[in-house]
């Protein structure tokens, strides 16, 4: 069977979208959080918003462990918690059980970290794949 120049073309470029769909389902399926703002390496005024962003789990209230969900904790000046261990709470490790998605953040002037760390309705880490880190500069 032959095919003309533009039948192929429509072959191939009908093609293409099914393997773009696959690649983007596998990054969903692996998931992560990260930072809608501030970007790593901003400067930013003591007092800024922090955005929080989790791909390929649900965001939902602490409370129940429920699979495909979590909430986010925020570290500040902190590494990520190991897969299991339960997010302290104290003043550098923020809870956000109620499953808010962005907060203000005062902080003194100078180089800090900022950890996003998700975790299970018990507060019980999901570990360093679900653990990002950006540098700001508090002016």
């Amino acid at each position: 069977m032959k095919f003309s120049n533009l039948a192929l073309t429509a072959l191939l470029l009908a093609a293409f979208p099914l393997a773009t769909q696959a690649s983007a389902h596998e990054g969903v399926a692996r998931g992560g959080v990260s930072f809608a703002e501030p970007l790593d390496g901003a400067a930013v005024p003591g007092e800024f918003k922090v955005v929080m962003q989790a791909e390929g789990m649900a965001v939902q209230p602490a409370g129940e462990i429920v699979d495909g969900t979590g909430h986010h904790h925020l570290i500040v000046d902190g590494d990520c918690i190991a897969e299991g261990a339960a997010v302290p709470k104290d003043d550098t490790h923020m809870h956000f059980g109620k499953g808010q998605i962005e907060t203000t953040l005062k902080l003194a002037p100078g180089e800090h970290t900022l950890t996003l760390q998700f975790a299970n309705g018990k507060h019980q880490s999901y570990g360093k794949d679900w653990c990002h880190t950006i540098h700001v500069t508090v002016e």
